[in-house]
């Protein structure tokens, strides 16, 4: 069978193996699928380009300094050796014009480079300065023969690729070149508009076909920028749409109604609250008992940074459900952590006999029986636990209110399975003390109604953050060892990074002796935490330090969301370059839980990083949870920051949500009007959004809530 007969047998010409591509063939399809997932013709034209370099001017060899990037420079190779042995084994060239010269050096595919040169002629040479020793190089640049017949182009796209294709001469130009070949094969009508054109003409889109010609060939700047505005506005689109649907089934979706603000909740309000409530809690309470009084199931999202009193409103939400007849649960990550509302719950609920439970894995025997019992018969109305509470054995007489705190924790099929614990599914309240932003939150959370609380309980001090590095170890000691003295505890936290855990829990260990040296057993009680212990010895020892036994908490950050000690005022975070701010920010706000001063102290090393050295100004400079997650987003971007790089949420191939947050606010309200217009995208306008656009988008996993 000839290529043209085996393209024509797919649907699409678009569906066409790569291998089928002039250029390409058996081998370099092979390595384009294994490195890049490059499997068709269709993946080759959705792999954009991520910037352009200027191929019409070329740079003088003497004009080149340490400043210099990305290079074009035009001249005679010569001098070209193989240099080094085993790992360090190179071939090194020099490329001479008539200002001065310079090497050129490849560390992979050597042989291959090594074949394809020939002394004493010339080439065209693109590539990225780099310094080695105070002498510059360019390593593995692309290199092609200087004729009458090179072509050179203006703007080159800059594709993303991996050394091992470069190694077997994939470069850039290449791609280029093979993309070339793709679009001699492929008509307007092959990449058909999916857009409405009342879209295109309302936010001055240019066509899709145009937009991938674009973005792979511009002729202009201003093309390129149209190009990638028109893509990025389709990507964020799919996204919204899909965001748009979730939340038009939130709204439709039957739910208990809890018609009263009875009893339970007035008797607590007014006699048994332990502070005035601020102004944002009332707000907030105010929304949920609209939301819980319409018939319709809530699902909201409630944001408060560390301290802010989220446990309060999560309780008067829960005394709402009591009062309707209804019973409801607290879904914690950890076991410390659930153990931690639970005492606190029984505590505010202690003088108003409202009977309460905590069900762990840990949680057995004669106890777990009881437990069970009391759930399916009604007599216990309220639950705190671990993913324990969405075992099967765990039925509940009338499950009315789940509360979910760090809900980004739970994955959705374990979340799925608490809302069949009822014949409806239970109003939702996510809690997160992870403060995020708005762009964020449009994407991760779109679905979900949102409420911040953004003000402290009065009587909270400002926590003081200071950096001090390994030079200053001593006097942060003795600070330590001072406040202690005054009746005070506190934290000493370590890292624990997945890559190096052998080594962390070492330094841990380690670091466990040096502060024994710092806080002998004559005078100081120690106690210690982390991942590795058995559960029931890691609740003890946090126990210890919550009771007042232990003044200090050597521990690993399992203690970052959810443990109130109020009496502890000094928080030391060792090696505090190796977190980010999100996690800075939440170990900061395990101190500042009392009336006394409190103090964060980052420990870093003596020599930091420039964004190190960014993070730590920024968390001394603020304590505002929300201005850390902007900056946060900014520095580090949400895949990384929220761990969804790999599950599939934010995937996207040219939109960033924080410097497209405009368009990400258009596509917003185009999705809000399509969704309410046309909620099924059956319309024939909207055909091309529904076959394409939708199958393109993966589901937002973390806002599917029930």
């Amino acid at each position: 069978m000839s290529q043209r007969q085996a393209i024509s047998n797919f649907a699409s010409i678009l569906d066409s193996p790569i291998e089928y591509l002039k250029g390409v063939g058996p081998q370099r399809g092979d390595m384009l699928r294994k490195e890049l997932g490059i499997g068709s013709f269709g993946d080759l034209l959705y792999h954009y380009p991520y910037r352009y370099a200027d191929r019409s001017k070329f740079t003088k060899i003497a004009a080149i300094n340490q400043d210099s990037d990305f290079v074009q420079i035009a001249g005679t190779v010569i001098n070209i050796n193989e240099e080094g042995e085993g790992r360090k084994k190179r071939l090194v060239a020099t490329i001479y014009d008539d200002s001065g010269r310079i090497d050129l050096v490849w560390f992979q595919g050597a042989q291959w480079m090594k074949k394809s040169l020939r002394e004493h002629d010339k080439y065209i040479v693109f590539g990225r300065v780099n310094v080695f020793n105070g002498v510059m190089n360019i390593p593995h640049p692309e290199i092609e023969p200087l004729n009458s017949e090179t072509a050179i182009p203006g703007l080159q796209p800059v594709y993303p690729t991996t050394e091992k294709l470069r190694a077997k001469g994939i470069s850039n130009r290449s791609f280029a070149k093979i993309t070339q070949s793709l679009f001699e094969k492929i008509k307007p009508g092959d990449i058909p508009e999916v857009l409405p054109l009342n879209l295109l003409s309302q936010y001055q889109l240019c066509n899709r076909y145009n937009a991938i010609k674009w973005i792979h060939y511009p002729d202009s700047e201003e093309h390129a920028q149209a190009a990638r505005y028109r893509l990025k506005w389709e990507e964020l689109l799919a996204s919204q749409l899909k965001i748009a649907q979730l939340r038009l089934q939130h709204t439709i979706q039957p739910g208990y109604m809890f018609e009263k603000v009875g009893e339970h909740f007035n008797n607590f309000y007014n006699n048994f609250l332990p502070f005035s409530l601020t102004n944002a809690q009332k707000r907030v309470l105010k929304e949920i008992r609209v939301d819980t009084a319409t018939g319709k199931q809530m699902n909201r999202l409630l944001q408060g940074d560390v301290g802010s009193g989220k446990t309060i409103v999560a309780l008067m939400s829960m005394l709402l459900a009591i009062d309707n007849g209804f019973q409801a649960c607290l879904m914690a990550p950890t076991e410390i952590l659930a153990h931690q509302h639970y005492q606190s719950i029984r505590s505010l609920l202690e003088k108003m006999h409202i009977p309460c439970a905590v069900l762990t894995g840990t949680t057995k025997g004669k106890e777990r029986k009881e437990i069970l019992a009391g759930l399916a018969s009604g007599e216990i109305p309220i639950v705190v636990g671990t993913h324990a509470l969405i075992e099967e054995s765990v039925q509940f007489q009338n499950l009315g209110l789940a509360v979910i705190d760090e809900q980004h924790r739970f994955g959705v099929g374990q979340r799925a399975r608490l809302w069949k614990k009822n014949e409806r599914a239970p109003h939702v309240l996510v809690m997160t003390a992870t403060p995020i932003p708005r762009t964020l939150a449009m994407t991760l959370y779109g679905d979900l109604d949102v409420s911040v609380i953004d003000e402290l309980p009065p009587g909270r001090q400002e926590i003081k953050t200071v950096h001090r590095n390994e030079m200053r170890r001593a006097n942060v000691m003795e600070f330590i060892r001072s406040e202690i003295d005054k009746g005070r505890q506190a934290y000493i936290v370590y890292p624990l990074i997945e890559e190096s855990e052998k080594m962390d829990y070492e330094s841990l260990m380690a670091g466990y002796e040096q502060v024994k040296i710092w806080f002998p057993d004559h005078k100081y009680r120690i106690a210690m935490v982390h991942g590795k212990q058995e559960a029931g010895k890691r609740v003890r020892n946090m126990e210890r330090f919550v009771s007042g036994e232990a003044q200090v908490l050597v521990a690993t950050t399992v203690i970052e969301v959810g443990v109130n000690v109020p009496n502890a005022s000094v928080m030391l975070i060792e090696s505090a370059e190796r977190f980010g701010l999100s996690q800075l920010h939440q170990l900061r706000g395990r101190v500042g839980r009392g009336a006394e001063q409190s103090y964060c102290i980052l420990l870093t090393g003596n020599k930091l990083s420039k964004e190190s050295l960014q993070r730590m100004k920024i968390m001394t400079s603020t304590t505002n949870g929300f201005v850390i997650a902007e900056e946060d987003l900014a520095m580090r971007g949400p895949g990384d920051l929220y761990g969804t790089k790999q599950s599939g949420v934010l995937k996207f191939k040219l939109a960033d949500i924080v410097a497209d947050s405009a368009i990400l606010e258009q596509t917003r309200q185009a999705a809000q009007q399509i969704v309410a217009e046309d909620p099924s995208l059956t319309a024939p306008q909207h055909q091309g959004i529904r076959n394409i656009l939708l199958q393109e988008v993966k589901e937002n996993h973390w806002g599917k809530i029930s």
